[in-house]
């Protein structure tokens, strides 16, 4: 397989995972939104921080208020992670490898493309509105990923857009507990009351962990949950998952499994990452700190994608058939 096709298809399944996940984090605070008390101001600006968007949004706009937030993180083209943004580079990257990937994935990633091409920011300025079209969205996000898992041949096409999908999906499950902590950074004493298990719940909500954590715990406590979305190995958004499936990846991608040990450093990186996760219990997890915890996993995440570029999307073109062949991916990009 062309370097060039296995970066398409990575960056592809991470911009569509990246749109679902951006409609999923003004998700959370429509949820919040609705169930504060009256005297308590809706939390925008902690999505743009828990994101790293806010110095971005600074440049642009006065206010973190709703309307300018959901709009930057929605269909502002000048950032290169709004909704609109990211479904326009996952649907480029889709055009330039249609012969590799099925005919459905193209039809369903150009329809949602459409969808959102022609939809004007003002018809949204009604929260049920807003709240029905970022549900919509997430729902034609869902329905890609399965016209994905039951269109395409398990090869090394379908396990580059598996990694691309959980090393994404991991990063932004991590932001989503974040966004907790930025929410309640500047009024401690909310710790514990009624306000903070309602933004907990509003978390598990934002992922749709709600109905399965309620299956394994009774009660919702802070550190049950924490523990759920980090370490469940079963729970398709929980970090220990997504850093799991993203290694059998990596490892399918070489013909290898990770029990027979690394042979490059991307798996080294991601391997050592998943024990990490597997040898940590919750309250080690809270006695570093949650919010230290989870910007040591992010940066760890952002040095496997550093990894996986070097490996195999970073190469040198080919110079000459003398030269003899670089291996199994070939690089079209010019450094």
């Amino acid at each position: 397989m062309l370097s060039r096709v296995a970066n398409s298809i990575y960056w592809m399944n991470r911009y569509m995972e990246r749109v679902e996940n951006y409609a999923r984090f003004v998700g959370v605070n429509f949820s919040m939104a609705l169930d504060l008390p009256p005297d308590v101001d809706e939390q925008w600006e902690p999505l743009l921080i828990a994101t790293a968007d806010n110095f971005l949004f600074n440049q642009y706009y006065d206010s973190p208020s709703r309307e300018d937030v959901v709009h930057f993180m929605a269909f502002d083209k000048r950032n290169p992670n709004s909704i609109v943004s990211c479904l326009s580079e996952a649907r480029e990257n889709a055009r330039t490898i249609r012969e590799t990937i099925s005919k459905e994935m193209w039809e369903s990633i150009n329809t949602f493309y459409l969808m959102m091409r022609d939809t004007a920011p003002d018809d949204f300025r009604n929260m049920d509105h807003m709240q029905a079209f970022f549900e919509e969205i997430k729902r034609r996000c869902q329905l890609f990923h399965g016209v994905v898992d039951s269109t395409i041949t398990r090869n090394e096409a379908w396990h580059f857009g598996r990694l691309g999908r959980h090393i994404e999906r991991a990063d932004k499950s991590s932001r989503f507990l974040d966004v907790k902590y930025f929410t309640l950074l500047q009024d401690t004493g909310t710790t514990g009351s009624t306000l903070d298990l309602m933004m907990w719940t509003a978390v598990l909500k934002s992922v749709s962990a709600y109905n399965m954590y309620r299956q394994t715990h009774r009660a919702l406590t802070p550190m049950n949950i924490v523990a759920f979305l980090i370490l469940d190995k079963l729970f398709p958004r929980a970090l220990a998952y997504c850093v799991r499936q993203a290694e059998l990846s990596l490892y399918a991608i070489e013909g290898a499994v990770p029990e027979k040990g690394y042979t490059n450093l991307a798996q080294k990186k991601l391997s050592k990452l998943r024990s990490e996760i597997d040898f940590t219990d919750v309250e080690d997890v809270f006695k570093s700190g949650l919010h230290q915890y989870l910007d040591q996993f992010q940066i760890k995440n952002n040095e496997v994608d550093n990894a996986i570029y070097d490996l195999y999307f970073g190469l040198k073109p080919v110079q000459s058939q003398s030269q003899g062949s670089m291996g199994q991916f070939q690089s079209q990009r010019m450094d």
